[in-house]
This record gives C-alpha cells, structure tokens and sequence, in this order.
C-alpha cells in the first residue's frame, strides 16, 4: 500500500519531464545557434554562473564544457561581487542562469559586466525578466510546471536547464571537430582516461602465449589452450602467425564427433584471422572486435610475427 501511495506522483513527474524536453527542444531557435558561434569564437574561458540549485547546475555545465574541449569556469555570483569577477575579461562569454530571471545577486552583476564589454547569455524560464532583457542573447528554458507535487522544488527547471547547458556541449563539440583522443586528454585518470589512452601493447598478453604448430593433434592443442586461457590458440611457424583455433572451433568439431587425436591443428585453423598492430589504440582494437563481435584479437607486427594477444570482455 505503501508503494502505491508514491506510485502517481512519481509517474506524474516522467511525464512532466518528457513533456519539459519536448517544449525545450520545438523550443531551440536562432539564439541558440548565435549562442554556439559566440562561445566558439572567444579566446577565452566561458564563465558560468548561477546561485543556488542554478549554480549546482552551472557547475556541472562547466565541468562538461571543459572535459569536451570548451574551457569553462563557475563563478559564485555572490563571491563574484566581492572580488572574484576579476576571472571575467574583457571580450569574454559569461553564461548567467536564473529560472526566475530576477535573482538579485545574478542582477546585480549586470553593470560590472557591461563595463567589461562581455558578451551575456543567459539562460531563463521568463523572457520578459530582468535578465533576459538584459542579455545579447537568451536561452529560453522555461516549463509549464515543476514536477515536485507542490510545484514548488526545482526540478523540471534543473532538467531543462542541464539539458540545454547539455545540447551547448555537444554543438560546441561538434562545430569544433572534437575527437575522442581530445576527450583522452581530458581524462588521463581513472578507467575512462586508462581505455583512451591505452594502446594496444599496453593490455596483451605477452607471457605463456598458447603457441601451436600445424602439425600439432587436436587433443594436444586442447591442453595447451587450457592452459593460458584465453580462449584460442596461435598456430605458427617461427613464430609467423599461420592461424588461430577458437573455443568455437572446438565446440563445432566436439558437436560433430571429430576424432580428437587424428586431427591436426592446420585442418583445423583459421588461416584469416583478424589481427592489430601493438601501437594501435585500444579504442580501436575494442571497436575492431565489437564489430567482428569477437573477443580476441592476435597482435602481429608488420612481418605477422606474433606479439601477443588482446581481449574484451
């Protein structure tokens, strides 16, 4: 009884939301594209700011603007009156966001910044505000309603306000050609900047590669692709990669009944197997195989001598 208590509230907010973005976005007009060419045509840092659940938000938006290759800073409007507005410079971008239109310590910087002969845009749910009117140019997030049952805590204005901050990151990432070596640059910590940066001699394996040549049984190319586990095993000649058996392989010819011990690994390989340079990106190698829809890949240099192996998983 509980749950259903909560039950139409919450499936009143989805539907309020959906309706938010599909106003937001019948709603994207000419100032939105004036807003991509102005921010992608300064030489400086766009500055963001907002207070409240509008400053969380325009944290956020500057955190993705400058991970995807827009260099953004947040500034606290209330700090910004007290020293901090020396970050803005001349002929900078300063993105002002207010639902409202009329927050005081938002307006309140308005005459600094035309001192300065920046360029405001602003992002509002009224665009008969104060700021809106204000503002070059003026990015209309407005909604019907909140989602919260009182109408009352931002929610359907956070959405559509991080949603536009959104739509701004990827025009900008578009207009600029942003690669995703680019977006590696930005995030060299963690998984993420570990897979972007990797290349491929950096992940394969190289120790206890299962080495086969073609006159090798079947049932001893078993234990020796057991052994290293991963799933396959190399068939060479001096380490001159000839083929690969695949754990499929195997599975088709237990299913078929083939004898074991009569068969040898050069009936069996696959004298075409995909394979990668060692200084190949692991992106590229993740793709490679994604798309083959296989997990290994059997890394040659240009002589098809065997380096190693590379797997997803």
């Amino acid at each position: 009884m509980v749950e259903e208590m909560f039950i139409p509230d919450v499936e009143n907010m989805f539907s309020t939301y959906r309706a938010a973005l599909k106003k937001l976005e019948n709603g994207l007009d000419i100032n939105f594209y004036q807003a991509i060419s102005v921010i992608s045509e300064t030489s400086r840092h766009v500055i963001i700011c907002g207070m409240g659940k509008s400053g969380l938000v325009g944290r956020k938006i500057a955190a993705t603007f400058s991970s995807t290759g827009t260099a953004a800073l947040f500034l606290h409007p209330a700090e910004a009156i007290h020293g901090d507005l020396g970050m803005v410079q001349e002929n900078s971008v300063v993105l002002l966001i207010s639902h409202s239109g009329e927050t005081e310590e938002v307006i309140k910087l308005l005459p600094a910044l035309r001192r300065l002969d920046v360029k405001i845009i602003a992002m509002v749910g009224s665009l008969s505000s104060t700021l809106a009117l204000a503002s070059d140019i003026t990015l209309d997030v407005s909604i019907d309603r909140e989602a919260c049952p009182l109408n009352l805590a931002p929610t359907t204005s956070t959405l559509t306000t991080l949603v536009m901050g959104d739509a701004l990151a990827i025009a900008l990432m578009s207009r600029s050609g942003f690669k995703p070596e680019d977006f590696a640059a930005n995030h060299p910590g963690g998984m993420l900047g570990m897979r972007l940066l990797s290349r491929v001699k950096d992940r394969m394996v190289q120790k206890d590669l299962p080495l086969v040549d073609t006159n090798m049984s079947m049932s001893e190319v078993i234990v020796i692709m057991t052994e290293a586990r991963l799933g396959l095993a190399l068939v060479h000649l001096d380490k001159m990669l000839k083929g690969i058996i695949t754990d499929g392989d195997l599975r088709r010819m237990l299913v078929s009944g083939t004898d074991l011990t009569s068969t040898l690994a050069g009936d069996v390989m696959n004298l075409s197997p995909l394979t990668i340079s060692e200084d190949e990106m692991m992106v590229a190698a993740e793709e490679k195989m994604l798309e083959a829809r296989i997990q290994s890949l059997v890394v040659v240099d240009k002589g098809r001598y065997i380096k190693g192996v590379v797997q997803i998983y």
